[in-house]
């Protein structure tokens, strides 16, 4: 009989209709497919289970979390490859469903179900979280968010350095993440205008980065929000550490609470992925209504691209039960709208994709480097997940899958006047 790998190349191929791009090692040690290529690794045969049983995306990525499914040698290259066969096939290529349809694909699975095992589906790994709606309300929102953020802040000090800043640097040639961080936070400050004595809210504030660089560089009074309690933990002793406990406020609290307005600007860095799609006029409405009139909104916000049919759109499995609960992409184009109907003047978008491709592989190097000490400070399927997470992320960003982009926006007086210089890029 031939041996595990052999076998799981000529089911896969049969099933996807495609030559295998990478190795196959087994559980019992056999291998096959290309030599030189990277090394899809397959612990036992649970990773079969799980996939069998929960069939597409999420099967391979309980199996990835749980690490019954592993990747050796190159993992940006084998990991490119294995989205050009199973996630990327629509236009072209044939889905799982169509593939069945041929009695050589049943046979293969029925295969496969031979390899696999005892016929029972295994747990999915703890780090999943439930499934549910969509609703975006303050409750299912906090959950959210604390799935997300409150994993420990030794493990993000690990992952983002020193910055501790969870968004999309922004480089120049040669540069490092720490000065990458520090001239995207300055560029927010830019865009928005910030002078001394101004009032900035910072929506999402996250570690508190934003809100320290605003107060000490610029002498403005911030007002940082988040829903997770580490995060705002973590933030104030940075502030007290700092001396600007006069000038900068963390407040546990959700964005449709604040209720002391007016601001002169608003900040809002990485926090609108988590709105929701129904949700997101009410966000622009809630900003818009917080801004005294010639205030400033810079929205930085990772979009992905339209589709034809944008009722088709469906929330990434991977990223919605172990990364990102409840969050949802929009189009560019959408959020612009969305931002004028809620009265807002769009003055500038820029998109800065490349940049956050960048980052995202020096956060998996930092990752890689502190792998040890990442599993100890939280799990070895949690760890997992972020190195995954992270990858393929930059990935997309690099293929033009997924974007992001600063739009700044401005609730300009009925008068007209926006008070943006005539010419606006002056920050660059």
């Amino acid at each position: 009989m031939a041996d595990a790998a052999s076998r799981l190349r000529r089911v896969a191929e049969q099933v996807l209709g495609a030559p295998l791009p990478v190795r196959l090692r087994a559980w019992d040690g056999s291998q096959d497919g290309p030599p030189d290529a990277p090394t899809l690794v397959v612990r036992n045969r649970r990773a079969l289970r799980h996939m069998l049983f929960k069939p597409g995306e999420l099967g391979m990525a309980r199996a990835w979390v749980a690490g019954d499914l592993d990747i050796e040698g190159d993992l940006y290259g084998a990991l490119e490859a294995i989205s050009g066969l199973v996630w990327e096939r629509g236009e072209g290529g044939r889905t799982v469903l169509q593939a069945l349809r041929d009695p050589a694909v049943r046979a293969a699975v029925v295969e496969l179900l031979k390899l696999a095992g005892p016929p029972l589906p295994p747990a999915p790994p703890r780090e999943e979280t439930r499934r549910r709606r969509h609703l975006h309300t303050r409750r299912t929102d906090k959950q959210a968010i604390s799935h997300h953020y409150d994993v420990g802040n030794d493990f993000y000090e690990l992952v983002l350095g020193p910055s501790m800043v969870y968004s999309c640097a922004y480089w120049e040639a040669g540069g490092t993440l720490e000065g990458a961080q520090r001239d995207k936070l300055e560029l927010v400050c830019a865009k928005l205008g910030l002078t001394p004595g101004q009032r900035l809210l910072d929506v999402g504030c996250g570690w508190g980065s934003l809100a320290i660089h605003a107060a000490r560089e610029h002498g403005v009074s911030v007002v940082g929000v988040t829903l997770s309690q580490e995060q705002a933990a973590y933030a104030r002793k940075r502030v007290a550490d700092e001396g600007l406990t006069d000038r900068v406020e963390i407040r546990v609290q959700d964005y449709r609470d604040v209720r002391d307005g007016p601001y002169d600007a608003i900040s809002s860095i990485g926090m609108a992925e988590h709105v929701g799609a129904d949700r997101y006029l009410e966000y622009a409405r809630e900003l818009y209504g917080l801004l005294k009139p010639g205030g400033r909104l810079l929205n930085h916000q990772i979009a992905r691209r339209p589709q034809h049919d944008e009722s088709a759109y469906n929330v990434d499995e991977f990223i919605d039960a172990y990364v990102f609960p409840d969050g949802e992409l929009a189009p560019v184009g959408t959020t612009v709208t969305q931002l004028e109907r809620a009265g807002f003047e769009v003055r500038d978008v820029e998109s800065i994709r490349e940049h956050y491709a960048r980052t995202l592989r020096r956060w998996v190097a930092n990752l890689e480097a502190g792998w040890p000490q990442a599993v100890r400070l939280t799990t070895p399927g949690r760890a997992r997940v972020w190195r995954l997470y992270m990858a393929a992320s930059a990935l997309g960003f690099e293929r033009n899958r997924i974007g992001v982009n600063q739009v700044l926006a401005v609730r300009t007086p009925e008068a007209g006047a926006s008070g943006l210089p005539l010419r606006t890029r002056t920050w660059n």
